[in-house]
């Protein structure tokens, strides 16, 4: 039986003991770079400097005393975080009898429950051809075990093409205040999601998580087969004994990850890559790097556009 066919309560029990109490003791409960908060609590007002957000500008102070005063807040640390999860078709696919689908489930919950553990609210999208369910965020072990059993529920729908477009611009839609967004999919989807990706990270903080199996990058040896598309139904009998149409598969693999790879870049959001056989713990831990990186990079651009600030007032 693979974990995400246990039963909620057991499934989140075991992922506990195995994965987050051991990400714990790795990161010594050190969130404060994987997951930041937005500021909402007013501290104090200042005068405008150069690098200073123009929305934080306080108009009303500005008119009173004639000189432009910005608004300094507290850093609220607790988060909402957001799953768009895919469950189309190709989601299925897995070898070694460990689905993409049951990776997202595992990867979900824990991270849903890391989240939890710390105050913050985790809800969910579910995609299914569209979005076929909104799972309010909440905070507590007992959302996120309702979180799990929606997870591990059958789709309810037929298999469909996928186009996660109308997920994102759904979330886009949906989701108002500024989150935490994990795109939880294999990206195997018609064309023309980049832009609406792009667009959903302007406004929220955006991972895409991308789930992959080995089968879909390199074909083995077993002559004759039949193959099905997932999500359409149509089948084509391939022969993998032949050479060079291995290599043609293989090469076609390289080029699509590329190309996703492209895409997340142009829409500005990091991106976890996940293969159906890797350990829970290592993938949390990749996450956990992944996001401290991103932190540090946040922090350089605010000290080189503060420094920039600086220079220019000298000039002048």
């Amino acid at each position: 039986m693979s974990g995400s066919a246990l039963p909620p309560d057991r499934l989140l029990r075991r992922l506990e003991w195995t994965v987050v109490r051991r990400l714990d003791g790795l990161m010594q409960g050190d969130y404060r770079t994987l997951f930041r908060g937005v500021g909402l609590d007013l501290a104090d007002l200042r005068e405008y400097q150069y690098h200073d957000d123009v929305r934080h500008i306080d108009w009303n102070v500005t008119a009173r005393l004639g000189t432009p005063f910005v608004r300094e807040y507290h850093e609220d640390r607790e988060i909402t975080a957001w799953f768009l999860v895919d469950r189309t078709g190709s989601m299925d696919v897995g070898s070694r009898a460990v689905a993409k689908r049951s990776v997202a489930v595992e990867f979900v919950t824990v991270l849903a429950r890391l989240l939890t553990r710390h105050g913050n609210r985790v809800g969910a999208l579910l995609y299914e051809g569209h979005v076929d369910t909104m799972i309010p965020a909440r905070s507590g072990r007992r959302h996120v075990l309702h979180l799990v059993q929606r997870l591990q529920a059958p789709p309810r729908h037929a298999p469909t093409t996928t186009d996660l477009g109308e997920l994102l611009r759904t979330a886009a839609r949906l989701l108002r205040r500024r989150s935490l967004v994990l795109v939880v999919s294999d990206f195997l989807s018609v064309p023309g999601w980049t832009a609406a990706l792009g667009q959903l990270a302007l406004r929220h903080d955006v991972v895409a998580v991308r789930l992959s199996d080995a089968l879909e990058r390199e074909l083995p040896d077993l002559g004759l087969l039949v193959v099905q598309d997932a999500e359409t139904g149509e089948q084509l009998l391939v022969d993998t004994h032949d050479r060079a149409f291995r290599r043609r598969f293989a090469a076609a693999a390289e080029r699509r990850d590329a190309a996703l790879r492209e895409a997340f870049g142009s829409a500005g959001v990091d991106a976890l890559e996940i293969l159906t056989d890797d350990d829970p713990l290592e993938t949390l831990v990749r996450f956990a790097d992944l996001r401290k990186r991103r932190s540090r990079l946040a922090a350089g651009d605010r000290l080189a556009a503060h420094l920039g600030g600086r220079a220019s007032e000298s000039a002048r």
